[in-house]
Order: C-alpha cells, then structure tokens, then sequence
C-alpha cells in the first residue's frame, strides 16, 4: 500500500512543480498559491505514506535507497513548507520542488518491496541518527537551491538586466540570508547526526569511527560546511562566494549519500563500505 501512496504523493509534487515553474514563467500569483497547496498535498500523502511503510515494516523506513530517497524528499518539503511560513519567498518553490521531485520519482522507480531488517540496523539509534541527517541534507539541498537563486540574480544584476527574472526572484540581501538560515539548521543536525552515530558504532563494533568510505566522506562534508559557516562569522564570506561554497557543500551531500556507494566501487573495486543501503 505504502508505494501506491507514494505514487499520489509524487503525482501531487509534479502538480505542484508545474504550477511554481508556470509563476517563473509568468509571474502569475495563481499558480504560486495552488503550487503552494499541492505542495502541501503532496506532503501530508507523503506523510501518510511513510507512516504507512512504518505500520507494514516493523521499523523506521530509512534503511534501503528506495526508503531513503523518498525520505531524503519528506525533509526538503517539509523544511521548505517551514521555510516558506517564516520568510514567504514565492519563487522558491519552482527551485525546491523539483529537488523533491526528482528523489520522489527515483524511490519510485526503485520499487518498495520491504526487507527483513538486518541485524546490525536493529538499534534505537537508526531512526536518531538517520533522521538527524537527513534534516540536515535537506536543509543543505534547500541552501543550494537558494544559492542558484542569488546567482541568477546576481548575473541579471552585473548584465543590468532588470525585467523578467530580476523581478520573479527576491533581492540579493534576502536570498543571502535565507542562505545563511539554511546552513544553521543544517550544520547542528548534520554534527548531532555524526556523534550518534559514532555512539552507535561504539555499541555496534566497539570503536567510535573506523574511516568507513561514507564516514570519511560525511567528515569532509562536515568540514567543507563548518569552513563556510566559520567564513561568515568571521571573515565576512557572504554573497558570490557563500553561494558557491553551499553548491559545493551540496555536492560532497550527494556524493556521501550516493556517491560512496555506487561512484566509489567502480573507482576503487577493493573498496568497502559497511554502510550499503538494502535493495
């Protein structure tokens, strides 16, 4: 049942990824409002859907890619709907929704036939550890996104162009802040999210870190995020710089959610994670 679900819940974000990209192209307050509540559809049947999963499992859905994929989505809506109550940027959604959208339509292409959960997964610090990174990955998908955004803008600025997009996308101060909000929500989550799951490997295999290709690839991703935050605070990165900085932060997310697990192998056969995700 929970597949099927997850299928109206994608049909809903592809409704609402259509209607935030027509208010890009026309500007249309119409289509951003009922983007806006489809993207709320979808979220609340996405929702159902994950609990669903949970019901029929007996565990937290965040095991396999099919499952982590689908979650990975849950927390980029769920932050951007968030996001959107306290700041109310428009066009945000013709750049959040597709993310979601995209890792929506991979977990369902993916199947969701469910797995016996394997016993080194059978700890109460799966869903903590799991769900804390993941929060942080979508923040960090949403502080991409908005860094997309001020570097659309910032060339419509520098080429003086001041019609068409220059005026679907707020100004460079508020995408910059937006930006900023995005990396301090995700870098606690991402830190608290690594020490729990160093405490869990302790319980585990008896050692707090073993340079596991994916731990190893989390830490860099920590730093590169810890070195931008410490620009902010205290060189004064902001702007251009900062943008370009969350891309790449970005990009070491996508990498140590995939990347480790099925770009590494074929780089370096011999090497292996224990961190695989079932199915």
């Amino acid at each position: 049942m929970n597949v099927w679900i997850l299928e109206v819940a994608a049909f809903a974000y592809l409704v609402a990824t259509v209607l935030h990209l027509a208010f890009l192209g026309t500007q249309r307050a119409g289509a951003e409002v009922w983007g806006r509540r489809a993207t709320w559809v979808g979220f609340a049947v996405h929702t159902l859907g994950l609990v669903v999963r949970y019901v029929e499992a007996g565990y937290t859905p965040v095991t396999s890619l099919h499952e982590s994929m689908s979650f990975f989505a849950w927390c980029i809506v769920g932050l951007y709907l968030l996001l959107q109550l306290r700041y109310r940027v428009p066009s945000l959604g013709g750049f959040a929704s597709p993310v979601a959208l995209l890792f929506v339509l991979a977990a369902v292409s993916l199947g969701g036939e469910i797995e016996p959960l394997n016993p080194a997964l059978q700890s109460y610090w799966l869903p903590v550890h799991v769900i804390l990174l993941f929060l942080g990955d979508g923040a960090f998908a949403l502080a991409a996104a908005v860094a997309v955004m001020y570097l659309i803008q910032e060339r419509q600025l520098k080429r003086k162009r001041l019609t068409g997009w220059f005026h679907r996308l707020p100004n460079l101060d508020v995408l910059d802040e937006l930006n900023y909000r995005c990396l301090t929500i995700g870098f606690p989550l991402l830190t608290v999210g690594i020490i729990t799951g160093s405490i869990w490997a302790q319980q585990a295999w008896g050692t707090y870190w073993s340079w596991d290709p994916k731990e190893t690839w989390s830490l860099i991703t920590w730093l590169l995020y810890a070195a931008l935050l410490h620009g902010r605070l205290t060189v004064g990165w902001r702007g251009r710089r900062a943008a370009v900085w969350a891309l790449v932060g970005f990009a070491s997310v996508l990498f140590t959610f995939l990347g480790v697990n099925y770009v590494l192998p074929r780089l370096l056969p011999n090497l292996e994670s224990l961190h695989i995700y079932a199915g």
